[in-house]
């Protein structure tokens, strides 16, 4: 600050440069010798939210001070607005300091001198009433980690003592105290009030510690333990012990046996409880199921049980509970259970089978008639396990146009690890079946079969004059990438396919049974499937087998060919019946205009038929819409679509959550009278409303009773409330309401999307082609996708990102890079989200919600056509507010992303103040969204267009 600026003069003291005491002109003493003298300066600025002429005056302080950080314990000491959670001058002059002292602007104490460890006595006592974000600060500052750590551990232990253990955890990482600090004892109560996350950074790179904490959360696993016991020890600790049941408990331990690497054997009890629920299992499999077959079930079995005699007893148990004394008998003799430990009955049925040697099941040709068999000649499966079988019959996978079905088959795992290794590949072609063998063929990586292997699996996936079949397409080609790393891309890779798990979801979103199939127990999955198409299930007995075994026997070879060949047949009887299955219009010409369609997406028969109840939009396909001018409403229960749907540049509304749409009806029409009566021009401002252009082919339906517009609200916008149960409020252009969907409809050309008991009563009530039932079965990304595929709704890349997906306003503000650092600086969060006192959030990655495209395909970077933010638009810098009373987001903005270098601009949502800028997301909604942006409708170019900055995940 200049000699004589009023700030200067107002704080009552010489600025720096000025003389002071004698005003005759005595000796020149630098304002910034004295610290508090130095305080009261920089208190002037920071009250004047000047932060550039701010960080110079305290850069030149900094630099003046004989002792800057006996200085800055000083100004701690003399103040206590630091010790809250809000932002402070202090918490700013700290971390300013810190960075002053990494750039060497001004001086700092030679490590480990008389001086330096009086400072650290000094600093050890301000750390136990720093908020989180001030703690790292300091540490580095006083360079406590190298303290004398005496001290430091009794801050530590003070802090659990006074029931502060959140802020003990956070101190004791900070100082790097962890070996030395009592592992159970700092973490304990934090798992009994769920914080199970902060104790995961706690013990983080420290495997022993790791193994210590695991141990302990298996103890609580074990049969009989009571956690209320272990509560007790802290009575005035708020707990949530409901997290803390042993099947909560025991997911959390194999997720970071598996995350850190350790070994099971630390974990007794939880590997115990594993494989009783395993034997559970297996068990009901085989003897209520019998979908599992003897040997089979005996190898689990008996590998599950070993020799833990706790196990044997639940195993018989188990057996003994079973009332089929001939189907237990006969269990029995395959895991050779001595009688003196079954049941008289049980025992008896056992003698007899040793004696006759007859089995208590019927022989497998018996139930032969019972399931789907296999139409093809035994000859016509091929097993092949080298280059040359792959080479012999590459032709014939790789045929173009034709239809090939898909699937993969693995062994059984029942302990921790995650999912095996894929062990066999089936692809199926009009009358032949091929069984890959995986290990045989993908190892080693580099050698002939391999390269031959890969190179014949990508082609196939690629050509999308191929169409490829499957159940749960994705979920296989992501196993098969995970145990074939040159494979890891196949999801990416494929082309034209048809996951007949969507077309049978689309199947059971009918409101009738499908023919000739009860609706009770029975066949699940695939095997349902082919049963209501094909009139009889899969035989199942083999699934549970060791698929890594070879040679493989006879059962598993045709069950693995019947497992994949079922799938060509199906799909050949819904293409030529696809009304008897509720699937309306052409499959196979469906089919042909979606050869984009990924494993993950509505296959392309979804197009031109989401479900039977659906009102149509014609025989021909509607005419194409405009991102932009396409307008729906929803239910509340569609808000993980209505996201997906904005973030593409669609408009839309969310119906209030719990409003009834009668009901809403009713209430708005009161509303819009009452406001009628109190001088509101509701009429003319729903006729201008209307005029708004509507998308083409969707005209709106004129309102059945006169004014009946919307009502119209002053003031700042609403954001919207995500919580659960609470309300949402969304945007009807500039203002907004509780929308219903009928008049929201009617008034604004909007297409309504529901599902369900409401589709029915709203359908009656819409013009034909405005109201889209939802197959609520789909995620809302294949939601978003058959939406867009109905209405044929063109999206390009400048379209994505250009509605905020949190609130729907379309209109953001341009802000440079050092702007948004002053507004965040000055909003107390300088660190990112450390700034605002959540400690858990100082480690969170940079990636987090915010961050947005760095570049979308094709080379697309953001530039939006939006004004720069101007002094005009703030009604006030602390907090950032906008004029209209919308205050910015930046707590979402984490440190990082300020440094990042290469980022110009930042982007904030007038509507709610989320901030955006430039990430990774743009990428992963242009390849989440390729086909739609690609493909659909037409063959259209990717545009290179503008790219918004990210959007909440």
């Amino acid at each position: 600050m200049d000699a004589g600026d009023p700030a200067g003069d107002a704080a009552g003291e010489p600025a720096a440069g000025d003389t002071a005491g004698d005003p005759a002109g005595g000796e020149c003493v630098p304002m910034g010798r004295d610290p508090l003298l130095f305080l009261q300066t920089l208190q002037t600025l920071w009250s004047t939210q000047e932060l550039g002429q701010l960080r110079e005056e305290a850069q030149r302080g900094f630099a003046a001070l004989e002792d800057p950080l006996a200085a800055l314990l000083d100004m701690l000491d003399s103040s206590r607005g630091w010790r809250g959670k809000g932002p402070s001058l202090e918490a700013w002059v700290t971390r300013d300091l810190k960075r002053c002292l990494q750039a060497q602007l001004c001086p700092g104490p030679a490590r480990g001198s008389p001086g330096l460890k009086q400072l650290q006595a000094r600093a050890v006592k301000l750390l136990a009433e720093s908020p989180p974000g001030l703690i790292e600060p300091l540490v580095s500052i006083f360079q406590l980690q190298d303290a004398d750590r005496s001290p430091l551990l009794a801050q530590v232990h003070r802090l659990h003592q006074e029931g502060k253990f959140k802020e003990a955890i956070v101190l004791g990482a900070k100082l790097r105290l962890q070996a030395d600090l009592d592992v159970e004892k700092m973490c304990l109560p934090l798992l009994l009030q769920d914080k199970a996350d902060l104790v995961e950074r706690y013990v983080d790179g420290f495997p022993d510690l790791q193994r210590r904490l695991l141990a302990l959360m298996d103890s609580w696993c074990q049969p009989g333990f009571d956690i209320r016991v272990v509560a007790r020890r802290y009575p005035q600790t708020t707990l949530r012990l409901e997290r803390l049941s042993p099947r909560a408990l025991g997911r959390q331990v194999l997720r970071l046996l598996e995350q850190h690497g350790l070994d099971p054997d630390l974990c007794p009890n939880v590997i115990t409880q594993q494989r009783l629920a395993a034997l559970r299992y297996l068990c009901y499999k085989r003897l209520v199921e019998r979908s599992v077959s003897r040997e089979s079930w005996a190898e689990h079995v008996q590998g599950l049980v070993g020799q833990d005699q706790w196990l044997q007893e639940q195993l018989l148990q188990l057996l003994t509970s079973h009332d089929n004394t001939a189907l237990v008998a006969q269990c029995a003799l395959d895991l050779l259970l001595p009688e003196e430990r079954l049941p008289a009955s049980v025992a008896a049925e056992l003698r007899q089978l040793r004696i006759q040697e007859r089995t208590a099941e019927a022989p497998p040709e018996d139930g032969k008639d019972d399931h789907y068999q296999l139409p093809i000649p035994r000859e016509h499966l091929h097993f092949l396990a080298s280059w040359e079988d792959l080479a012999r019959h590459q032709e014939e996978l790789l045929q173009p146009g034709q239809v090939v079905g898909m699937d993969l088959e693995w062994r059984p795992s029942f302990g921790a690890g995650g999912r095996p290794r894929a062990s066999l590949m089936q692809v199926a072609v009009e009358g032949r079946v091929f069984l890959l063998d995986l290990p045989r063929l993908s190892s080693p990586a580099g050698g002939q079969a391999a390269q031959a292997f890969f190179r014949l699996v990508s082609r196939l996936l690629a050509d999308p004059s191929i169409t490829k079949l499957g159940y749960g397409l994705a979920g296989d080609l992501r196993s098969l990438g995970a145990s074939c790393p040159a494979l890891a891309q196949a999801e990416k890779q494929l082309r034209g396919s048809v996951d007949l798990l969507q077309v049978h979801r689309q199947m059971r979103a009918a409101d009738r049974p499908a023919p000739g199939v009860d609706g009770a127990a029975g066949p699940r999955g695939l095997s349902l499937l082919v049963q209501q198409v094909l009139g009889k299930p899969l035989d199942k007995v083999q699934q549970l087998s060791n698929w890594d075994r070879r040679p493989l026997c006879e059962g598993q070879l045709v069950y693995a060919a019947a497992d994949v060949y079922c799938l060509l047949e199906v799909y050949w009887a819904l293409c030529r019946e696809p009304a008897r299955f509720h699937l309306s219009g052409d499959l196979a010409r469906s089919l042909r205009r979606g050869e984009r369609a990924g494993p993950g997406e509505l296959p392309p028969l979804q197009k031109a038929s989401t479900s039977p109840q659906q009102v149509p939009a014609g025989e021909d396909a509607a005419p194409e819409v405009p991102a932009r001018a396409f307008r729906v409403v929803c239910d509340s229960m569609l808000q993980g679509l209505a996201r997906r749907l904005r973030c593409l540049g669609i408009d839309v509304l969310v119906l209030a959550t719990g409003e009834d749409h009668r009901r809403a009806a009713e209430k708005r029409k009161a509303i819009i009278r009452l406001k009628a009566q109190e001088g509101f021009s509701v009429g003319r401002r729903a006729r201008r409303r209307t005029s708004i252009q509507q998308p083409p082919g969707l005209d709106p339906v004129a309102p059945k009773e006169p004014g009946s517009g919307f009502v119209t609200r002053a003031g700042p916008p609403a954001p919207e409330h995500r919580s659960t149960g609470g309300p949402v409020r969304e945007p009807l252009g500039p203002a907004r309401s509780h929308p219903t969907e009928l008049s929201v409809a009617r008034q604004e050309g909007r297409v309504i999307l529901t599902s369900g008991l409401p589709y029915h009563k709203l359908r009656a009530q819409v013009g034909a082609g405005r109201c889209l039932s939802v197959d609520c079965s789909l995620k809302a990304r294949q939601q978003a996708t058959a939406v867009i595929r109905h209405f044929n709704v063109r999206v390009t890349h400048s379209d994505i990102f250009s509605r905020c997906q949190a609130c729907n306003c379309h209109q953001y503000l341009k802000v440079s890079k050092d702007v948004m650092k002053q507004l965040v600086w000055l909003s107390g969060h300088p660190e990112g989200p450390s700034g605002t006192g959540d400690e858990a959030a100082q480690i969170e990655d940079e990636r987090e919600t915010g961050s947005a495209p760095e570049e979308a395909p094709g080379g697309c970077t953001y530039e939006p056509s939006c004004r720069w933010l101007e002094e005009e638009d703030l009604q006030s810098r602390v907090p950032a507010t906008l004029g209209d009373g919308t205050r910015l987001q930046l707590s979402g903005v984490p440190a990082g992303v300020l440094r990042r270098p290469g980022l110009r601009h930042f982007y904030c949502c007038t509507g709610c103040g989320k901030v955006f800028w430039e990430g990774s997301h743009l990428g992963r909604v242009a390849e989440n969204f390729r086909e739609v942006l690609e493909g659909v409708p037409g063959s259209r170019e990717p545009s290179r267009a503008p790219s918004p900055a990210s959007s909440p995940s």
